[in-house]
Protein backbone atom coordinates (compact mmCIF):
# COMPACT_ATOMS: atom_id res chain seq x y z
CA UNK A 1 0.00 0.00 0.00
CA UNK A 2 1.30 3.31 -1.57
CA UNK A 3 0.25 5.18 2.14
CA UNK A 4 1.97 3.02 4.03
CA UNK A 5 5.42 2.63 2.31
CA UNK A 6 4.81 6.54 2.20
CA UNK A 7 4.22 6.72 6.44
CA UNK A 8 7.02 4.72 7.11
CA UNK A 9 9.30 6.50 5.44
CA UNK A 10 8.16 9.80 6.87
CA UNK A 11 8.37 7.90 10.53
CA UNK A 12 11.89 7.01 9.95
CA UNK A 13 12.70 10.70 8.97
CA UNK A 14 11.03 12.08 11.66
CA UNK A 15 8.40 14.34 9.43
CA UNK A 16 5.28 14.85 9.36
CA UNK A 17 2.27 13.41 7.63
CA UNK A 18 -0.14 15.17 6.28
CA UNK A 19 -3.69 15.48 7.99
CA UNK A 20 -4.90 13.05 4.99
CA UNK A 21 -2.42 10.87 5.53
CA UNK A 22 -3.31 10.72 9.05
CA UNK A 23 -7.34 10.54 8.20
CA UNK A 24 -6.61 7.67 6.07
CA UNK A 25 -4.81 5.31 8.41
CA UNK A 26 -8.15 5.64 10.73
CA UNK A 27 -10.10 4.64 7.64
CA UNK A 28 -8.29 1.69 7.09
CA UNK A 29 -10.72 -1.58 6.81
CA UNK A 30 -10.23 -4.50 9.00
CA UNK A 31 -8.33 -6.36 5.82
CA UNK A 32 -5.78 -3.87 5.59
CA UNK A 33 -5.18 -3.61 10.00
CA UNK A 34 -2.51 -5.91 10.10
CA UNK A 35 -0.56 -4.14 7.40
CA UNK A 36 -1.13 -0.41 9.30
CA UNK A 37 0.69 -2.84 12.71
CA UNK A 38 3.33 -4.08 10.73
CA UNK A 39 3.95 -0.17 8.93
CA UNK A 40 3.88 1.62 12.17
CA UNK A 41 6.14 -1.48 14.24
CA UNK A 42 8.80 -0.42 11.37
CA UNK A 43 8.70 3.16 12.45
CA UNK A 44 8.15 2.59 16.92
CA UNK A 45 10.97 -0.50 15.99
CA UNK A 46 13.39 2.14 14.54
CA UNK A 47 12.84 4.47 17.42
CA UNK A 48 12.31 1.90 20.21
CA UNK A 49 13.67 -1.36 19.46
CA UNK A 50 11.39 -4.12 21.17
CA UNK A 51 11.74 -2.13 24.30
CA UNK A 52 8.26 -1.67 26.62
CA UNK A 53 8.52 0.82 29.46
CA UNK A 54 6.70 0.11 32.57
CA UNK A 55 5.07 3.24 34.32
CA UNK A 56 3.17 2.97 37.93
CA UNK A 57 0.04 5.19 39.38
CA UNK A 58 -0.37 6.17 42.88
CA UNK A 59 -3.24 8.14 43.41
CA UNK A 60 -2.23 10.61 45.95
CA UNK A 61 -5.84 11.83 46.88
CA UNK A 62 -8.71 10.33 45.66
CA UNK A 63 -11.62 11.66 44.63
CA UNK A 64 -13.19 14.78 46.11
CA UNK A 65 -13.07 17.00 42.97
CA UNK A 66 -14.11 20.20 41.90
CA UNK A 67 -14.01 20.03 38.66
CA UNK A 68 -16.72 18.62 36.07
CA UNK A 69 -14.75 16.52 33.46
CA UNK A 70 -17.42 14.43 32.29
CA UNK A 71 -15.01 10.89 31.88
CA UNK A 72 -13.69 11.47 35.15
CA UNK A 73 -14.98 9.38 38.20
CA UNK A 74 -13.38 11.37 40.54
CA UNK A 75 -15.29 14.53 38.77
CA UNK A 76 -17.85 17.08 40.97
CA UNK A 77 -21.21 14.72 42.23
CA UNK A 78 -19.69 11.48 40.79
CA UNK A 79 -21.58 8.59 41.87
CA UNK A 80 -19.42 6.21 40.89
CA UNK A 81 -18.76 4.84 44.16
CA UNK A 82 -15.06 5.05 43.90
CA UNK A 83 -12.42 5.01 46.86
CA UNK A 84 -12.25 8.35 47.93
CA UNK A 85 -9.44 9.44 50.71
CA UNK A 86 -7.39 12.60 51.08
CA UNK A 87 -3.32 13.08 50.57
CA UNK A 88 -1.50 9.98 51.43
CA UNK A 89 1.55 10.40 53.71
CA UNK A 90 5.60 10.55 52.15
CA UNK A 91 5.50 7.01 53.47
CA UNK A 92 2.33 5.93 51.81
CA UNK A 93 2.97 7.12 48.83
CA UNK A 94 6.68 5.78 48.65
CA UNK A 95 5.48 2.06 50.06
CA UNK A 96 3.02 1.88 47.18
CA UNK A 97 5.47 3.34 45.01
CA UNK A 98 7.83 0.42 45.99
CA UNK A 99 5.76 -1.99 44.87
CA UNK A 100 5.21 -0.93 40.86
CA UNK A 101 9.24 -0.65 41.03
CA UNK A 102 9.44 -4.12 42.37
CA UNK A 103 7.52 -5.14 39.64
CA UNK A 104 9.94 -3.60 36.74
CA UNK A 105 8.11 -0.13 36.90
CA UNK A 106 10.94 2.57 36.10
CA UNK A 107 8.98 5.53 36.48
CA UNK A 108 6.17 6.53 38.85
CA UNK A 109 3.13 8.91 38.17
CA UNK A 110 2.20 10.75 41.44
CA UNK A 111 -1.84 11.44 40.65
CA UNK A 112 -4.21 13.92 42.86
CA UNK A 113 -7.26 15.08 42.10
CA UNK A 114 -8.19 18.39 41.57
CA UNK A 115 -8.07 21.44 39.51
CA UNK A 116 -4.52 21.80 40.77
CA UNK A 117 -2.39 22.52 43.92
CA UNK A 118 -1.89 24.76 45.71
CA UNK A 119 1.92 25.86 47.24
CA UNK A 120 1.18 23.47 50.41
CA UNK A 121 -0.01 21.17 47.83
CA UNK A 122 3.12 21.12 46.30
CA UNK A 123 5.04 21.13 49.56
CA UNK A 124 3.28 17.53 50.38
CA UNK A 125 4.29 16.11 46.45
CA UNK A 126 8.18 17.59 47.30
CA UNK A 127 8.21 15.57 50.34
CA UNK A 128 6.70 12.56 48.46
CA UNK A 129 9.41 12.36 45.80
CA UNK A 130 12.41 12.88 48.18
CA UNK A 131 10.94 9.83 50.20
CA UNK A 132 10.55 7.90 46.91
CA UNK A 133 13.66 9.22 45.43
CA UNK A 134 15.43 8.60 48.55
CA UNK A 135 14.40 4.61 49.08
CA UNK A 136 14.68 4.15 44.75
CA UNK A 137 17.69 5.45 42.99
CA UNK A 138 17.55 5.82 39.39
CA UNK A 139 13.57 6.29 39.60
CA UNK A 140 11.86 9.01 37.23
CA UNK A 141 9.22 10.76 38.87
CA UNK A 142 6.24 12.23 36.99
CA UNK A 143 3.97 14.53 39.04
CA UNK A 144 -0.04 14.98 37.24
CA UNK A 145 -1.54 17.54 39.59
CA UNK A 146 -3.35 19.60 37.52
CA UNK A 147 -3.37 23.14 36.11
CA UNK A 148 -0.12 24.61 37.60
CA UNK A 149 0.35 28.17 38.76
CA UNK A 150 3.31 30.37 38.15
CA UNK A 151 6.43 29.15 39.73
CA UNK A 152 4.70 25.65 40.88
CA UNK A 153 6.69 23.71 37.58
CA UNK A 154 10.38 25.39 38.72
CA UNK A 155 9.49 24.07 43.07
CA UNK A 156 8.40 20.37 41.82
CA UNK A 157 11.95 20.40 39.71
CA UNK A 158 13.72 21.32 42.13
CA UNK A 159 12.44 19.12 44.38
CA UNK A 160 13.13 16.29 41.91
CA UNK A 161 10.30 15.32 39.41
CA UNK A 162 11.20 14.66 36.15
CA UNK A 163 8.08 15.39 34.44
CA UNK A 164 4.76 16.65 34.23
CA UNK A 165 1.76 15.07 32.81
CA UNK A 166 -1.36 17.47 31.58
CA UNK A 167 -3.62 16.05 28.84
CA UNK A 168 -5.27 17.67 26.44
CA UNK A 169 -7.87 14.80 25.63
CA UNK A 170 -9.74 15.94 23.12
CA UNK A 171 -9.72 18.68 20.25
CA UNK A 172 -10.04 22.18 20.94
CA UNK A 173 -12.95 22.43 19.16
CA UNK A 174 -14.88 20.06 21.14
CA UNK A 175 -13.00 20.56 24.79
CA UNK A 176 -16.24 22.67 26.05
CA UNK A 177 -18.37 19.51 25.41
CA UNK A 178 -16.55 17.23 27.88
CA UNK A 179 -15.38 20.17 30.24
CA UNK A 180 -16.92 23.12 31.64
CA UNK A 181 -14.98 24.46 34.45
CA UNK A 182 -11.62 25.00 32.72
CA UNK A 183 -10.83 25.24 29.38
CA UNK A 184 -8.48 24.25 26.61
CA UNK A 185 -6.07 27.16 27.05
CA UNK A 186 -5.86 26.14 30.99
CA UNK A 187 -4.28 23.15 29.63
CA UNK A 188 -2.15 24.41 26.89
CA UNK A 189 -0.60 27.16 29.69
CA UNK A 190 0.26 23.89 32.03
CA UNK A 191 1.97 22.09 29.48
CA UNK A 192 4.08 25.21 28.47
CA UNK A 193 4.81 25.89 32.04
CA UNK A 194 6.07 22.48 32.89
CA UNK A 195 8.17 22.63 29.48
CA UNK A 196 9.36 26.22 30.63
CA UNK A 197 11.01 24.76 33.95
CA UNK A 198 12.68 22.09 32.10
CA UNK A 199 10.25 19.34 32.97
CA UNK A 200 9.88 15.99 30.65
CA UNK A 201 6.36 16.99 29.23
CA UNK A 202 3.73 14.15 29.09
CA UNK A 203 0.99 14.99 27.38
CA UNK A 204 -1.82 12.85 25.31
CA UNK A 205 -5.57 12.35 24.36
CA UNK A 206 -8.72 10.21 25.56
CA UNK A 207 -10.05 8.39 22.60
CA UNK A 208 -13.67 6.64 22.69
CA UNK A 209 -15.74 9.77 23.86
CA UNK A 210 -17.79 9.79 21.21
CA UNK A 211 -15.31 12.07 18.61
CA UNK A 212 -14.53 12.04 15.06
CA UNK A 213 -11.67 11.06 12.78
CA UNK A 214 -10.98 14.54 12.14
CA UNK A 215 -11.31 15.39 16.08
CA UNK A 216 -8.73 12.55 16.94
CA UNK A 217 -6.13 14.17 14.06
CA UNK A 218 -6.75 17.74 15.63
CA UNK A 219 -5.44 16.37 19.38
CA UNK A 220 -2.45 14.68 18.37
CA UNK A 221 -1.32 17.35 15.68
CA UNK A 222 -1.71 19.71 18.10
CA UNK A 223 0.22 17.44 20.99
CA UNK A 224 2.72 17.49 17.95
CA UNK A 225 2.92 21.13 17.87
CA UNK A 226 3.04 20.72 21.41
CA UNK A 227 6.54 18.98 21.71
CA UNK A 228 5.82 16.46 24.29
CA UNK A 229 8.13 13.68 25.21
CA UNK A 230 5.69 11.55 25.81
CA UNK A 231 2.01 10.98 24.37
CA UNK A 232 -0.37 8.45 26.49
CA UNK A 233 -3.28 7.48 24.23
CA UNK A 234 -6.15 6.46 26.96
CA UNK A 235 -9.47 4.57 25.69
CA UNK A 236 -12.32 5.74 27.49
CA UNK A 237 -13.44 3.58 30.70
CA UNK A 238 -17.22 4.01 30.75
CA UNK A 239 -17.95 4.09 34.18
CA UNK A 240 -21.19 3.79 36.22
CA UNK A 241 -21.70 7.07 37.66
CA UNK A 242 -20.40 9.03 34.82
CA UNK A 243 -21.89 11.05 32.22
CA UNK A 244 -20.31 8.81 29.74
CA UNK A 245 -20.84 5.62 30.95
CA UNK A 246 -22.79 4.78 27.97
CA UNK A 247 -20.28 5.53 25.68
CA UNK A 248 -19.19 2.29 24.38
CA UNK A 249 -17.82 3.39 20.77
CA UNK A 250 -14.62 1.21 20.45
CA UNK A 251 -13.41 -1.90 19.02
CA UNK A 252 -9.77 -3.80 19.22
CA UNK A 253 -8.92 -2.37 15.17
CA UNK A 254 -10.03 1.10 16.17
CA UNK A 255 -7.76 0.76 19.51
CA UNK A 256 -4.95 -0.04 16.81
CA UNK A 257 -5.79 2.06 13.96
CA UNK A 258 -5.40 5.16 16.49
CA UNK A 259 -1.94 3.84 18.30
CA UNK A 260 -0.71 3.52 14.63
CA UNK A 261 -1.91 7.15 13.68
CA UNK A 262 -0.29 8.74 16.69
CA UNK A 263 2.76 6.63 16.17
CA UNK A 264 2.70 8.12 12.37
CA UNK A 265 2.63 11.48 13.89
CA UNK A 266 4.89 11.48 16.52
CA UNK A 267 7.45 8.90 15.42
CA UNK A 268 9.77 8.90 18.16
CA UNK A 269 7.73 10.24 20.62
CA UNK A 270 7.39 7.34 23.85
CA UNK A 271 3.88 6.63 22.96
CA UNK A 272 2.15 4.74 26.09
CA UNK A 273 -0.73 2.77 26.10
CA UNK A 274 -2.56 3.99 29.44
CA UNK A 275 -6.16 3.72 30.42
CA UNK A 276 -8.59 1.56 29.03
CA UNK A 277 -6.42 -0.89 27.19
CA UNK A 278 -7.55 -4.06 28.69
CA UNK A 279 -11.10 -2.76 28.46
CA UNK A 280 -10.98 -2.26 24.66
CA UNK A 281 -8.09 -3.87 23.22
CA UNK A 282 -9.04 -7.14 25.09
CA UNK A 283 -6.86 -9.74 23.60
CA UNK A 284 -5.46 -7.90 21.08
CA UNK A 285 -3.04 -6.11 23.66
CA UNK A 286 0.02 -7.67 22.81
CA UNK A 287 -0.30 -7.20 18.73
CA UNK A 288 -0.50 -3.21 20.27
CA UNK A 289 2.66 -3.30 21.53
CA UNK A 290 3.79 -3.45 18.18
CA UNK A 291 3.05 0.33 18.11
CA UNK A 292 3.53 1.75 21.84
CA UNK A 293 6.36 1.63 23.27
CA UNK A 294 5.07 2.09 27.08
CA UNK A 295 2.33 0.72 29.16
CA UNK A 296 1.09 1.29 32.59
CA UNK A 297 1.81 -1.80 35.07
CA UNK A 298 -1.17 -2.97 37.03
CA UNK A 299 -4.03 -0.88 38.13
CA UNK A 300 -5.17 2.84 37.35
CA UNK A 301 -6.15 5.64 39.35
CA UNK A 302 -9.81 4.34 40.40
CA UNK A 303 -10.10 1.16 38.56
CA UNK A 304 -8.46 -1.83 37.97
CA UNK A 305 -6.28 -3.34 35.53
CA UNK A 306 -5.41 -6.62 34.36
CA UNK A 307 -3.00 -8.68 36.71
CA UNK A 308 1.12 -7.34 37.21
CA UNK A 309 2.44 -10.38 36.44
CA UNK A 310 -0.03 -10.91 33.34
CA UNK A 311 1.17 -7.84 31.85
CA UNK A 312 4.71 -8.76 31.90
CA UNK A 313 4.04 -12.32 30.56
CA UNK A 314 2.50 -10.16 27.77
CA UNK A 315 5.51 -8.42 26.83
CA UNK A 316 7.63 -11.83 27.37
CA UNK A 317 5.27 -13.53 25.47
CA UNK A 318 4.77 -10.84 22.06
CA UNK A 319 8.80 -10.97 21.58
CA UNK A 320 9.60 -7.62 23.41
CA UNK A 321 11.42 -6.82 26.61
CA UNK A 322 11.24 -4.56 29.58
CA UNK A 323 13.02 -1.60 29.48
CA UNK A 324 15.71 -1.48 32.13
CA UNK A 325 16.22 1.50 34.55
CA UNK A 326 19.75 2.20 32.97
CA UNK A 327 18.57 2.22 30.07
CA UNK A 328 17.58 5.64 28.45
CA UNK A 329 13.80 5.87 26.48
CA UNK A 330 13.91 8.38 24.02
CA UNK A 331 16.34 8.21 21.16
CA UNK A 332 19.71 10.10 21.54
CA UNK A 333 18.48 13.31 19.35
CA UNK A 334 15.76 13.50 21.83
CA UNK A 335 17.36 12.45 24.88
CA UNK A 336 20.39 15.51 24.59
CA UNK A 337 17.65 18.25 23.52
CA UNK A 338 14.83 17.57 25.87
CA UNK A 339 12.78 18.49 22.68
CA UNK A 340 9.38 16.72 22.04
CA UNK A 341 8.31 14.67 18.72
CA UNK A 342 11.81 15.63 16.96
CA UNK A 343 10.55 16.69 13.55
CA UNK A 344 11.68 18.78 11.44
CA UNK A 345 11.02 22.38 11.94
CA UNK A 346 9.30 22.97 8.84
CA UNK A 347 7.11 20.01 9.92
CA UNK A 348 5.69 22.06 12.64
CA UNK A 349 7.96 20.75 15.83
CA UNK A 350 10.01 22.70 18.13
CA UNK A 351 6.95 24.63 19.58
CA UNK A 352 5.76 25.10 23.00
CA UNK A 353 2.77 27.15 22.22
CA UNK A 354 0.35 24.45 23.36
CA UNK A 355 -0.57 21.77 25.52
CA UNK A 356 -3.10 14.92 33.83
CA UNK A 357 -1.02 11.15 34.44
CA UNK A 358 -1.73 9.43 31.62
CA UNK A 359 -4.51 7.61 33.24
CA UNK A 360 -8.05 8.93 32.64
CA UNK A 361 -10.41 7.10 34.30
CA UNK A 362 -13.42 7.72 31.80
CA UNK A 363 -14.42 10.21 29.04
CA UNK A 364 -16.55 11.50 26.37
CA UNK A 365 -17.13 14.57 23.54
CA UNK A 366 -20.94 15.26 23.81
CA UNK A 367 -22.89 16.34 20.21
CA UNK A 368 -20.06 15.05 18.09
CA UNK A 369 -20.21 12.88 15.13
CA UNK A 370 -19.15 9.85 15.61
CA UNK A 371 -16.93 8.41 12.59
CA UNK A 372 -18.71 5.64 10.27
CA UNK A 373 -15.82 3.90 10.54
CA UNK A 374 -16.18 3.16 13.89
CA UNK A 375 -18.83 0.62 14.57
CA UNK A 376 -20.53 0.55 18.25
CA UNK A 377 -18.67 -1.85 20.49
CA UNK A 378 -20.49 -3.95 22.77
CA UNK A 379 -20.44 -3.11 26.49
CA UNK A 380 -18.08 -4.93 28.17
CA UNK A 381 -19.10 -3.58 31.50
CA UNK A 382 -17.76 -7.13 33.06
CA UNK A 383 -14.53 -5.60 32.49
CA UNK A 384 -14.45 -2.79 34.48
CA UNK A 385 -14.17 -2.99 38.35
CA UNK A 386 -13.82 -0.05 40.63
CA UNK A 387 -10.14 -0.58 42.73
CA UNK A 388 -10.39 -1.93 45.98
CA UNK A 389 -6.62 -2.26 46.56
CA UNK A 390 -3.27 -0.51 46.70
CA UNK A 391 -3.04 3.09 47.13
CA UNK A 392 -5.45 4.27 49.99
CA UNK A 393 -6.46 1.15 51.58
CA UNK A 394 -5.24 -1.65 53.48
CA UNK A 395 -4.80 -3.98 50.43
CA UNK A 396 -1.88 -5.05 48.54
CA UNK A 397 -1.62 -3.63 45.28
CA UNK A 398 -1.83 -4.95 42.34
CA UNK A 399 1.71 -4.23 40.25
Amino acid sequence: MDLLNTLVDKGLRRELPTREEALAVLATSDDDLLDVVAAAGKVRRHWFGRRVKLNYLVNLKSGLCPEDCSYCSQRLGSSTGILKYTWLKPEQASQAAAAGLAGGAKRVCLVASGRGPTDRDVDRVAGTIKAIKEQNEGVEVCACLGLLSDGQAERLREAGADAYNHNLNTSESTYGDITTTHTYADRVDTVTKAHAAGLSACSGLIAGMGESDEDLVDVVYSLRELDPDSVPVNFLIPVEGTPLAKEWNLTPQRCLRILAMVRFVCPDVEVRIAGGREVHLRTMQPLALNLANSIFLGDYLTTEGQAGKADLEMIADAGFEVEGAGEVTLPEHRATAGGGCGSHESAGCGSHEGAGCGSHEGGGVCGTTVAAAAPANEARTDLVAVRRRGAGTDLAPNA
